[in-house]
């Protein structure tokens, strides 16, 4: 390992000591790392505009960032245990390319102000991610609600059957809450979009940095301009983000467990395409539904991260070391959650309905509902219309059919009347934000 910045004359550095202060800080900053870099150039822009560095020098700086930008990506350049974390790798090639111009980069910043940049600009990525991949979702709720609408489907509370429903509400429900998720996603995204660079470790430096001219290139809509708040706004940020990846993969799970609900022999209302199923490494006669197991599963992995960034915050106001560990945390809530994102538009997409076995399942009962109301329209109190309907659930669905359950379902929202045309207005208006 390189000699740490920090280190003091005539006092050696415990092996075990460091390796526990290091934790996975190499191997976490690999995922950073670009973004690093990116905040590398604009805070050497920066500093050449006050006159810390000469145009040759910032000029030096810029290609060898951009090569080491170009290496790790070849994977020339690996960012291992030789580095103490990704800051210190970024110095050390500077160092050796450019000598003392290398060595000026980390003037005005710290190693927390290095990170809380990095991790900033990697949050506004994947919350960008979160709410086109709810976009998308979105999409695909409204167009196959909008082409099954009138498809019967047995609705369930209590995981009972209940009453007559429809594939068009079914979807329909999803479409409004993925454009709530996505909407939920560029808001926090407007929160977060706010540049700490220039910020150190939470006091300032002694010297007129240009942040407007970092918070402008590094595409900040603005200045996190409390350099006090940029400390207090570590983990309350990436707690903020969790929530709103959480809000999709909350819905993620609630979808894969009807789809599990559903594809099981017991219901037969719905068949995922092959690639979406695995055998069975002992039964020869089943295939399983890993994918939507696995999408359920998503969701607690979103739940700890956040659950671990909370428990941290127990913090007086500065910076302590203790924040490290949120790197851990957002990285492997995000990489978990927008995995199972993913694959969720081409799965709702062509999943196929087996009408038939959905018709099968709508029996005599679920009708009762109707029939309470009808006789409330009729003016019976609705109470003694229920004990009625209820008395006579069993012949309920004497001359009744699906397709005349829902048509009478004129509620806003209800079968009759989805309101697509309202849920679509809103997905348009996603675009716009």
């Amino acid at each position: 390992m390189a000699e740490l910045l920090w280190q003091k004359p005539g006092v050696a550095v415990d092996a075990q000591i460091q390796h526990f202060l290091a934790g996975d800080d190499v191997v976490l900053d690999r995922e950073f790392f670009l973004h690093d870099i990116a905040a590398s150039t604009a805070h050497a822009e920066g500093l050449q505009r006050i006159g810390i560095l000469s145009v040759q020098e910032l000029e030096g700086l810029k290609r060898e960032l951009a090569a080491l930008a170009e290496d790790f990506r070849a994977g020339r350049f690996v960012l291992d245990e030789r580095y103490e974390d990704g800051h210190s790798a970024i110095e050390a090639r500077l160092t050796e390319r450019l000598g003392d111009a290398g060595r000026k980069i980390h003037t005005g910043r710290s190693r927390n102000d290095q990170v809380l940049v990095a991790t900033r600009l990697w949050l506004k990525e994947k919350l960008a991610r979160v709410a086109r991949l709810s976009v998308e979702v979105a999409r695909v709720a409204l167009d196959r609600a909008a082409a099954e609408k009138d498809l019967p489907l047995p609705g369930y509370t209590h995981i009972q059957r209940a009453v007559v429903s429809s594939c068009g509400m079914w979807w329909a429900g999803w479409a409004e809450a993925f454009i709530d998720d996505a909407v939920r996603a560029q808001d926090t995204l407007r929160l977060v979009d706010c540049n700490p660079l220039g910020t150190a470790a939470g006091y300032g430096v002694n010297l007129g940095l240009d942040r407007e001219h970092t918070t402008a290139a590094l595409g900040f809509a603005r200045m996190q301009v409390s350099p006090v708040y940029a400390q207090l706004s570590r983990g309350k940020f990436e707690l903020a983000a969790l929530e709103a990846l959480g809000s999709a993969t909350l819905d993620l799970r609630r979808i894969a467990w009807d789809l599990s609900l559903f594809t099981s022999a017991e219901f037969g209302f719905v068949s995922l395409p092959p690639q979406y199923t695995t055998g069975s490494s002992i039964m020869p006669n089943k295939r399983n539904p890993d994918v939507i197991e696995l999408m359920r599963a998503t969701h607690a992995s979103v739940a700890a991260a956040r659950t671990e960034i909370e428990q941290l915050l127990s913090l007086p106001s500065g910076y302590h070391r203790d924040l490290q560990a949120s790197k851990g945390a957002i990285f492997h809530g995000f990489s978990r959650g927008l995995a199972a994102l993913e694959l969720l538009p081409a799965l709702l997409a062509n999943l196929e309905w087996r009408p038939e076995r959905m018709r099968a399942a709508i029996d005599s009962g679920m009708y009762a509902p109707d029939v309470a109301v009808e006789a409330a329209i009729a003016g019976v109190p609705f109470r003694e219309a229920y004990r009625a309907a209820a008395a006579a659930a069993d012949r309920a669905g004497e001359g009744r059919t699906p397709e005349a359950s829902l048509a009478a379902r004129t509620s806003p929202g209800a079968a009759a009347d989805l309101r697509l045309e309202e849920l679509q207005a809103r997905w348009a208006r996603l675009g716009q934000g």
